[in-house]
Parts: C-alpha cells; sequence; structure tokens
C-alpha cells in the first residue's frame, strides 16, 4: 500500500468513526487534601524513598540520592517513556558522592505514577513538575536547581520551560532529548500514528524481537535485561500513548529555541531511537544562543546515564553545574551531525 492509499484509508476512517485519543486528566483532590507535599517514606539501597503529593492530589513516588553534608547542586531527573524513578539508580549515587542531590520521581502513567500506561494531558505533566519543583526549591531554598530529562523527559522539560510559566529552576539538561515529533516523521508514520491512535488507541504493542536488535537503546546490556524484568517499567505500550508521545516530543522539537536558561544537551553517536535527522532538525531549527552547550559522544547510545560509557556525562554534568569545561571534550553535537552525515 502506497503513502497516498493510506492517506485516502486514513480520511474515510476519520469520516465515519474517529475518537479523541485518550489522556489522563487532573484528578479530583480527595476531601482531606491539604495541598502539595513531599512525603519521605523509608530508605532503599543507599536512597530515600517517598512520594509527593502534587496539585490535584495525585501521589508520584520518588526516589531521592543526597550527599553527606549540604548539596553543592540538585537534580530534578525526569525519565523516560517506559521507565520510571529507577531509571537513575547508577547516575544517582555517582552525582551524589560528589555533592550533587539527585530527586528522580514516576511521571504520571509510569511507574507507581497513577493509571499507568495511559498517556497524560502534557499540560497535567507540565504542572506536576512545576510543583515538584516548588516542593524541592522549598527544602533546598540557596541550592542551584538543574531539570534533567532523558528522552522523553527531556522533551517535558523543554516545553515546561518554553512555557509562560517555566518551573522554579536555573538550568536544564537534556540527555537525548526526545525531539522526533510529527514534522519529523514520514507521511507513513504520521498517518499510521494518527490513525492507531484516534481507532486503537487502548491496544497495547509489545517491541518486536528484530525491533529490539535492530535498534538498542543501550550497549549496557545488563540494564536493558533488567528493564525487561522490572514489573514496574512498561513494556506493552498503548497506541494511543505512542500518539501523545509524539505530540509531546513536536513540543519539544519546536520549543528547544524558546528555552532561555542554561542548557547543556547531549546525543550520542549510536542513538536510533531519536534519529540523528530529527535532532539535527531540532538543533537547526532552535539556532546558535548563549547559554546552550552541546555535547556528542562517540560511544554513546540513547540511555546515556546507563551507558557502558555513561561516566563520561556524568562527569561533564557536574563540571557543567560547577560551570568547568566538559572534562571528556566532547564536540558540540550539530557540527558533529553534519561533518558525519552532510
Amino acid at each position: 500500500m502506497t503513502a497516498k492509499h493510506i492517506a485516502v484509508l486514513v480520511g474515510v476512517l476519520a469520516v465515519t468513526s474517529a475518537c479523541a485519543p485518550h489522556v489522563q486528566t487532573a484528578l479530583i483532590p480527595p476531601v482531606a487534601f491539604t495541598g502539595p507535599a513531599a512525603v519521605e517514606d523509608g530508605h532503599w539501597q543507599g536512597s530515600a524513598l517517598g512520594h509527593f503529593v502534587v496539585q490535584d492530589g495525585g501521589q508520584l513516588p520518588y526516589r531521592r540520592w543526597s550527599p553527606q553534608g549540604r548539596p553543592k547542586a540538585v537534580i530534578i531527573a525526569l525519565h523516560g517513556f517506559s521507565d520510571h524513578s529507577a531509571a537513575w539508580r547508577l547516575a544517582g549515587p555517582w552525582w551524589a558522592q560528589r555533592g550533587i542531590e539527585v530527586w528522580a520521581y514516576d511521571q504520571r502513567g509510569f511507574g507507581g505514577a497513577p493509571n499507568k500506561g495511559e498517556w497524560a494531558d502534557p499540560t497535567l505533566s507540565r504542572d506536576d513538575l512545576r510543583t515538584v519543583t516548588a516542593l524541592i526549591r522549598a527544602q533546598r531554598p540557596d541550592a542551584k536547581i538543574a531539570i534533567m530529562g532523558e528522552s522523553m523527559g527531556g522533551a517535558l522539560g523543554i516545553s515546561t520551560f518554553a512555557s509562560d510559566s517555566p518551573p522554579a529552576a536555573d538550568r536544564l539538561i537534556l540527555l537525548a532529548p526526545a525531539v522526533w515529533g510529527w514534522s519529523s516523521q514520514n507521511v507513513v508514520n504520521r498517518a499510521a500514528l494518527w490513525a492507531g491512535g484516534h481507532f486503537l488507541g487502548s491496544s497495547r504493542l509489545e517491541p518486536p524481537a528484530f525491533a529490539t536488535q535492530k535498534i538498542r537503546a543501550s550497549d549496557n546490556v545488563v540494564e536493558l535485561l533488567r528493564n525487561g524484568r522490572d514489573p514496574r517499567f512498561t513494556v506493552a505500550t498503548r497506541i494511543d500513548a505512542l500518539h501523545g508521545l509524539v505530540g509531546l516530543m513536536e513540543e519539544g522539537a519546536q520549543g528547544l529555541g524558546q528555552v532561555r536558561v542554561p542548557t547543556l544537551l547531549a546525543y550520542g553517536e549510536h542513538d536510533r531511537v531519536v534519529p540523528r535527522q530529527a535532532m539535527r532538525k531540532a538543533l537547526e531549527r532552535s539556532g546558535p544562543r548563549d547559554g546552550l552547550v552541546t555535547a556528542y559522544y562517540p560511544e554513546g547510545w540513547h540511555i546515556l546515564n546507563r551507558d557502558l560509557a555513561a561516566e563520561a556525562v556524568y562527569a561533564d554534568v557536574e563540571a557543567w553545574l560547577d560551570d568547568r569545561p566538559l572534562p571528556s571534550g566532547a564536540p558540540a553535537v550539530l557540527p558533529s551531525l553534519v561533518a558525519a552525515y552532510n
């Protein structure tokens, strides 16, 4: 079937039976709700466990890795699609040992957060991020606070900072941000995602074996196996959640140039989850600006914080937060992509 035939079929379906993709919306707060709060529940393997009560009474589980003494900086870490706060189980302790506190929470629809598997309205997810940031800012009023987003988390970070109400944070760190939005998809992908989101939304897809072999997220096979066996990791994905993800990725791609805080963007040579063409297009659309530093890692894949060479990224993040040059000497992303794939 050609792209033209698919487009015609989608048009016919749209006329006959279209329905909007399902999204989570704000909860109705319980009667006893007294406002947002950060509640600590215990400890596990060197991290504090707790939950954020956010603006609508929803509870988002968190993990926190804290240094001894007062932190020199604080990172609020946003995981990628299908993942949850344990995505930072390697990076969190590394930074904590060097004086950087890391808070990571399960975003709405993932891990132990409300309605696992259901895509949340990005407006709601941005409100969650603003609330979480305000709660952490209240506990660490004098700290330098950075939002760090990996993949989908990066798109959420961009869209929140590019909005009229950015979070109360000082910096933004993007690890392989998801910028493969509608404008970077080919016509077949757009048609299939639109049709799937509108007509097959609640159906779930598991990645076929050939796809996971062809498009690996990391060279750290142990971490990939752990994800597959983790009950909080989302393996089978609702089609309407994929539709929602592409919309958020488009917001990330369009909003990168509107971020006004110092930003570090990292991208790996072997990343096939966020295609290099989409990354190049987002950076070209954004254009150069003061405060934007990009780093291209020849040994990097998509899950940069859990790759075998992840410590190079950890060290660069620490140095950048200290306003020092990147110790890896990683070249800028856009010139590297242009030189290698022009």
